[in-house]
């Protein structure tokens, strides 16, 4: 009987081993099969092989190499940032490109709580053709054809939602605000409709995004109507003191009145 056992547990031992090879290549095989599976999806999805397999445009071209001369040193080869100095570019899109560049934010002078508007370095055709190479790296929000967005706004709808949206930090007046760690949100005076447009569809700095999920392009354009109304209105009734409401008002009516009445008073009382 012992013998017949040690035969069986012989003839039985290649096969075990044969058995638990055979696992072993199987589960390599899976595991390089999915590996190949992975590499192929990044390959097909990662920013850098949408950009090699997409033949730059003529302005996309041009745009690059402004990049090259303006923008290299702060975000990098390929806009892929520089730690400590810029940060990556990829899939930002045209319209945070054009905003920044055509405000004179970008190229920066310096880092600091909130980059300034100032006049800018290059010419709108310019900022358009950095944000067409941007775009081409790894896509993102772009904007519409066109330089006026003001056609089809309806101000009165504007109003109503750039009181809820916009008024606690640009003022009901669009006329700024400060907020906090020496921070503010700008005055809207100086913007443009595609400055505007771009702002509320890219969030720069402080600003929240305002996608086409929470803004539809049309209240986007009502928006842009209604601040640039603001623009035209008049003040008939004399000094609009900056549009900030009744309070600055009210202060300035007390703050003469009682300068009036202590000047009467000592007239008074010279006279009497």
């Amino acid at each position: 009987m012992t013998v017949v056992r040690r035969v069986t547990a012989w003839l039985r031992a290649p096969r075990s081993r044969h058995s638990a090879l055979r696992r072993r290549v199987n589960a390599a095989a899976r595991l390089i099969a999915a590996l190949t599976i992975a590499g192929g999806i990044y390959t097909v999805f990662s920013p850098a092989s949408y950009a090699g397999e997409q033949p730059l445009s003529r302005g996309a071209q041009d745009g690059q190499g402004l990049f090259n001369n303006y923008c290299i040193s702060c975000h990098g080869q390929n806009a892929e940032g520089v730690p400590g100095r810029g940060p990556s570019l990829i899939g930002v899109g045209s319209a945070a490109v054009e905003f920044q560049v055509t405000t004179g934010r970008m190229p920066a002078t310096r880092q600091e709580a909130q980059v300034e508007r100032k006049d800018p370095a290059l010419t709108d055709d310019q900022a358009r053709q950095i944000g067409e190479y941007i775009q081409s790296l790894g896509g993102g929000p772009q904007l519409p054809d066109g330089d006026e967005f003001t056609a089809g706004g309806d101000p009165a709808v504007g109003g109503e939602l750039f009181r809820v949206n916009c008024s606690s930090c640009h003022a009901f007046s669009a006329g700024g605000g400060a907020l906090s760690s020496g921070k503010y949100a700008p005055s809207l005076a100086p913007a443009t409709d595609r400055q505007i447009y771009a702002a509320m569809l890219t969030g720069p700095q402080n600003m929240p995004v305002f996608g086409d999920n929470q803004l539809t392009p049309q209240e986007k354009r009502d928006i842009i109507a209604y601040v640039q109304q603001l623009k035209k209105d008049k003040d008939p009734g004399g000094w609009g003191l900056g549009r900030y409401g009744p309070v600055p008002e009210a202060l300035v009516i007390f703050l003469l009145g009682i300068v009036g009445l202590v000047f009467a008073t000592l007239w008074i009382a010279g006279k009497s």
